[in-house]
């Protein structure tokens, strides 16, 4: 139970086989309020024969924001202060993100997502949300000015990890903030509230969408890959994120792509986006499902390949291969040790031996394939895409 409490919102221990049923109906309830809800069960919870099953109960809707706030919201966003709205939660898939646009062309204001956001509709025909940095000191420099935060179901901003003589609190001096709606809170209604009360009817800047040239022959790298990977992929994808390191060069691109919906990774654990993906995938038969990986974090999550292809999910798995956990020797040195040894390094590095994610997928019945270079990458995503089922690409980069 203490584990499960670290990461649960609501957590419950059946004491008999009776109660099951109408605890089940009570995660089950958590869960669709969107909270992480864990239901333990004694093993003879789970053997002995129960009186009766038990009725659905209702979704709890999420809170609603008072007018009161509403308007005090909308009159701080007509007071002239330099002002951005933070946004997380459902209200970053497109309703919410629409509405808040309209806010942003009226007002000015600029809209922030955190760096590890659960979840972001984005690419063609939307408004661009900025994603606020991953370090302490380019977070500073990136909120520099600001005079007042709304918040829109996300926390202040802060730093993911403390660092030494870096600041882990990040909102700029004397700046407001404001908060319009809470995690729990319908902060889509209540984006789309304050657009009316400031008759806020314009979209606003809308992405328009870049096609990338095909690049040049040449070694991979993240820059080239997400260029490639904007190009081809199709509309109404859903992309699983774990690329951490490779990230910055791969959006680059694709954060103008054609509108897709961005699932990131959001704790401090690596190799989610493969397990992401299945379960996109298992959601969402109809869309192409790409995950993008490194080959540390993919090690960690290898079976779901094997769930991939037991389903037939159609998910193409890229594992960008820098034979490193680079992350980890990023924040080793982030922290001040600054001269580490030879035995330190090693527990680093992927190199002895090296992995070889093509016969690894392959030996869990996932189709695979190695590229090198831009062109070897761009025939074998091409040719991911035009086809069903899973595939896994090795990026070595």
């Amino acid at each position: 139970m203490a584990i499960c409490a670290s990461v649960s919102d609501w957590l419950h221990q059946s004491q008999t086989a009776d109660q099951v049923a109408g605890d089940g109906a009570r995660a089950v309830q958590a869960a669709r309020q969107g909270q992480i809800a864990t239901l333990v069960l004694p093993a003879d919870c789970a053997w002995n024969q129960a009186a009766a099953s038990a009725p659905p109960l209702p979704v709890i809707p999420p809170g609603k924001t008072t007018s009161t706030t509403i308007d005090q919201v909308a009159a701080a966003l007509k007071n002239g202060k330099k002002t951005a709205l933070l946004l997380r939660g459902a209200c970053l898939t497109r309703r919410g993100v629409e509405a808040a646009g309209r806010i942003a062309q009226q007002s000015g204001a600029r809209l922030l997502h955190d760096y590890f956001t659960p979840r972001l509709t984005r690419g063609e025909g939307l408004p661009e949300v900025e994603r606020i940095p991953y370090f302490s000191e380019q977070i500073v420099e990136f909120l520099q000015g600001l005079e007042q935060i709304v918040l829109v179901g996300a926390p202040p901003p802060v730093t993911f990890f403390a660092y030494p003589d870096k600041p882990s609190w990040v909102t700029p001096d004397g700046c407001a903030l404001i908060t319009l709606a809470g995690e729990r809170d319908d902060a889509t209604g209540a984006l789309e509230a304050v657009a009316d009360a400031l008759g806020a009817k314009q979209v606003g800047r809308i992405v328009k969408r870049v096609i990338p040239d095909m690049p040049m022959h040449a070694a991979l790298d993240p820059h080239r890959m997400g260029a490639i990977i904007a190009r081809l992929m199709p509309d109404n994808a859903i992309m699983s994120d774990d690329s951490l390191t490779a990230g910055p060069g791969l959006h680059q691109s694709l954060k103008y792509g054609p509108c897709h919906d961005w699932l990131v990774l959001t704790g401090g654990a690596i190799g989610d986006a493969p397990p992401m993906a299945a379960g996109a995938a298992l959601a969402c038969p109809d869309r192409k499902v790409i995950a993008l990986s490194g080959d540390g974090a993919a090690m960690y999550s290898l079976q779901s390949l094997w769930t991939m292809a037991r389903e037939r999910l159609d998910v193409v798995t890229i594992v960008c291969a820098n034979r490193t956990y680079n992350i980890l020797n990023i924040e080793l040195s982030r922290v001040g040790a600054l001269n580490p040894g030879p035995k330190t390094l090693a527990m680093l590095d992927l190199h002895d031996p090296e992995l070889d994610f093509v016969k690894l997928a392959q030996g869990m019945g996932v189709e695979a394939s190695r590229a090198e270079t831009t062109t070897e990458f761009a025939a074998q995503f091409a040719d991911a895409m035009q086809r069903r089922g899973p595939r896994l690409i090795e990026a070595v980069i």
